[in-house]
């Protein structure tokens, strides 16, 4: 993916001049959160994302399908429930169409498993190519699940292992066994509406899903927005099969640069954390998991019921705003 660097992407965002005031905007872009909410009614608020990039699988029906469940799970991530969307295609003019049809093919197939209609698109013609949606849901003003709203007490859970960017630049470069490349794939595809179902009626107090700002780049947007350190136990991250020994051959992005820098100072490592394990938490991920923060009475129940692991807790601000020990 050719995501820009989340401080450059900050910074940008500093210049823009302060939009007039809306009393109807609940979630704006300026909380790093993964999708806007608009409220239209007393009893509904719409949600909506946008998300597109570049082919992360050989075959393409499953191209288009990850692209389709990553930007789903923004959606979901807020609590919403997505009910339309619009296809976003950058594909070469001389490119081959039966590939751009398999493409769409594997994108629809995916929305309308959610109960999502594809609407339509754009396209353009470019070099590179590149497919995603923009997704519009619905959620109750009242029920949003944002990034901001961890409290201290609250345990920590994932949805997904990570290991999605190493794994996937290892596919590049020809170095990951077919069977590692599968359970990467079947991972990417897996939605997060279930969990967004049970979060919500487990009353989660924040959300938000890993992607290209990797599990520690995300975390620390919910620690931010929360006013709370986030303490993340290594040990208990799942991570894909054959991740650390692909980091240890290099196969890591630009994202695991940009995402230390974006994390910065505000991070504390404990000495049993390996330089390897270190990359695998900032390694960019695609249609990741969900970084869910609820309380610990309502964390079995989401165990037991969704495929998930308790990786940490919530603490009141201590200095740093992450921890992994």
């Amino acid at each position: 993916m050719a995501k820009l660097a989340p401080r450059d992407l900050a910074q940008v965002l500093s210049r823009l001049p302060k939009q007039p005031a809306n009393a109807n905007v609940l979630v704006g872009y300026d909380t790093a959160d993964d999708a806007g909410v608009f409220r239209l009614r007393d009893d509904v608020a719409l949600v909506q994302t946008v998300d597109f990039f570049t082919p992360i699988a050989d075959d393409p029906e499953v191209y288009g399908a990850i692209a389709a469940i990553n930007s789903l799970n923004d959606v979901y991530a807020m609590g919403g429930i997505p009910i339309s969307s619009l296809a976003i295609v950058c594909f070469p003019r001389k490119g081959d169409l039966e590939m751009l049809s398999l493409i769409l093919k594997g994108g629809q197939q995916a929305m309308n498993d959610a109960g999502v209609v594809v609407l339509g698109g754009h396209t353009i013609d470019d070099a590179e190519i590149k497919f995603g949606y923009a997704v519009t849901g619905t959620v109750h003003p009242q029920r949003i699940i944002t990034n901001a709203g961890a409290q201290p007490g609250d345990v920590l859970l994932l949805t997904k292992p990570i290991g999605t960017g190493a794994i996937t630049t290892g596919i590049k470069r020809g170095v990951v066994a077919l069977e590692i490349a599968e359970i990467a794939m079947r991972s990417m595809m897996q939605s997060a509406r279930e969990a967004s179902n049970l979060m919500q009626t487990l009353l989660a107090s924040a959300c938000t899903d890993v992607t290209g700002f990797g599990l520690l780049g995300h975390a620390y947007e919910m620690a931010k927005g929360s006013n709370v350190t986030l303490k993340i136990n290594a040990a208990d991250v799942p991570l894909l099969p054959g991740t650390l020994d692909l980091i240890r051959q290099g196969m890591l992005t630009r994202g695991d640069v940009n995402n230390r820098e974006y994390v910065g100072a505000e991070i504390f490592f404990g000495e049993n954390v390996s330089s390897e394990m270190q990359s695998a938490l900032f390694d960019p991920q695609t249609a990741g998991g969900l970084l869910v923060s609820m309380k610990a009475q309502s964390a079995s129940r989401f165990t037991n019921e969704i495929e998930s692991s308790v990786i940490g807790e919530v603490l009141q601000f201590e200095e740093k705003l992450l921890k992994v020990f």
